[in-house]
């Protein structure tokens, strides 16, 4: 086993890796910028280090030198920034240094989503109607032909980064020049490729993924599904599991598929194979993500598996802990993103400076996070701030807990969207769980709906406080009975 890992990424997925090998009895190194200097994954970690590079987290040269300065014997790279580089991983080997995740033969398997969706569908498998672009700024007529080939409403999504950043959504022809510019400007500025293609928009959809877990040694598992049809830009604002969209039929055939594609890409480490679910109930796979997920502690709450051990422990070389037989999968897991941004105010991020952070507590309650009260929360990087996971014997426990959760946490200092959960917690769809991917387009966050009695409470302390400050009425005042000098008769000894 390692006796030192690098982890080479920040906030709440660094905290969350350094934990886990605490617990394992690993030495661990961070690192972080002049932003990222009040983190909680700076103050955890045994030793940190300070990048000077402008590609900051995802400077390779710059994180290898760490690694070799420090004796690390493994680099663990979170999600982001280095974590699906094939490249990266092969100079990790090259130095003698563990890449804790798959391997670079599948990261590139499977990092390009059109070549991989064309594997899973000539082995039997449906996927989204697609046609993939040219690798160059095509004219209006070339893309209006490729549209039209699969028709409208689509997506604009990137070869590297699927559903993720820089896709767009384009429901009008007139829409798709202005989409495709914006969407290669992104990909290029994240994923260092401006390659895209344009894929049929599958609604109403549910967005399911499965955990996988893959050995050294051929074996392959999974943990249960995750629903996250639940979206915002791109990005998962509630995660549960199992499923509430799916039968049991559905749920088995779900999970074979998943791990049958797995072990078509001879996938190793951990990740998660995606699928769309159409009206019909009809899977269509759309990507493997090789690399641990922002959501991966759903699956850990339903499965007992704390599944960064199990990364650290395949990439030692070591067998997964439990057969599939072994796994149970028990209860009902949510998880809320909850970031530093403004729900007043367009979702604009909200940095600045922590000055009370109070976290939910209670059984089966977990919190990741690299917040604490004086942290800084910047603003070049992502406003996630925590991840409020909790977990229930069934739904409706859970969604009790989550809600009770929420009422708990208390942040000051940034602005956060902690009132839009509580408000989709209230949701009859949502509550019901039979939402899908229209839910976000349908739903509207109500600004006034905050006003609790608690809430109104508190609004009327800090009105008081600000009068008094304003009126500066708080100035020393001696009162009118004091000046008498009966107390200080009272003290003198009799004569």
């Amino acid at each position: 086993m390692f006796k030192k890992i690098l982890v080479a990424n920040r906030g709440e997925i660094a905290t969350r890796i350094i934990r886990t090998c605490r617990e394992m009895g690993i030495l661990t190194v961070a690192l972080y910028t002049s932003a990222d200097r009040d983190s909680l994954h700076v103050r955890l970690a045994d030793e940190a280090h300070l990048l000077q590079g402008q590609h900051r987290y995802g400077d390779a040269d710059e994180v290898l030198a760490v690694a070799r300065e420090s004796g690390a014997e493994a680099i663990h790279p979170g999600y982001g920034f280095l974590a699906e580089e094939a490249r990266f991983a092969e100079r990790c080997a090259a130095e003698g240094i563990v890449f804790i995740g798959p391997p670079p033969p599948v990261i590139r398997a499977v990092r390009n989503k059109v070549e991989a969706m064309e594997a899973v569908k000539r082995a039997g498998y449906r996927v989204p109607l697609y046609v993939e672009l040219p690798d160059h700024d095509a004219d209006e007529e070339q893309l209006q032909r490729a549209a039209n080939e699969i028709g409208y409403p689509l997506v604009v999504k990137s070869t590297c980064g699927g559903r993720g950043r820089g896709a767009r959504v384009v429901m009008r022809a007139d829409r798709l020049a202005e989409a495709v510019r914006a969407a290669r400007y992104e990909a290029e500025m994240i994923y260092g490729n401006s390659q895209l293609y344009l894929e049929r928009v599958i609604a109403p959809s549910h967005y399911l993924a499965v955990q996988v877990l893959a050995d050294l040694h051929r074996n392959v598992v999974h943990l249960g599904e995750r629903e996250g049809s639940l979206l915002r830009h791109n990005q998962k604002l509630i995660e549960e599991s199992p499923a509430p969209s799916l039968n049991e039929e559905q749920r088995v055939a779900l999970w074979h598929g998943a791990v049958d594609i797995a072990r078509m890409f001879n996938f190793q480490n951990t990740g998660a194979v995606e699928f769309l679910v159409d009206s019909a109930g009809h899977f269509h796979f759309t990507e493997v993500k090789a690399r641990i997920q922002i959501e991966h502690g759903v699956s850990e709450m339903v499965s007992g598996i704390d599944i960064v051990r199990e990364q650290i422990r395949i990439a030692a070389g070591e067998p997964l802990l439990r057969t599939q037989e072994e796994i149970r999968l028990d209860g009902w897991a949510m998880q809320c993103r909850i970031n530093a941004e403004d729900p007043w105010n367009d979702y604009l991020p909200s940095p600045g400076r922590l000055t009370r952070f109070r976290l939910p507590q209670g059984s089966a309650v977990r919190i990741d996070s690299y917040g604490y009260v004086g942290c800084a929360i910047p603003e070049r990087f992502d406003s996630l701030l925590a991840n409020l996971l909790v977990k229930g014997d069934d739904r409706q426990m859970c969604l009790n807990r989550l809600s009770r959760a929420l009422m708990e946490f208390r942040i000051v200092g940034v602005q956060t969207n902690l009132a839009l959960h509580r408000q989709i917690l209230q949701d009859p769809a949502f509550v019901a769980g039979v939402y899908d991917t229209n839910f976000m387009a349908r739903f509207r966050f109500n600004v006034g709906a905050n006003t609790s009695e608690e809430v109104c409470q508190d609004l009327a302390a800090m009105t008081a406080v600000t009068y008094l400050l304003r009126r500066r009425v708080d100035s020393r005042v001696v009162p009118e009975r004091m000046k008498t000098g009966w107390h200080r008769s009272a003290r003198r000894l009799p004569s």
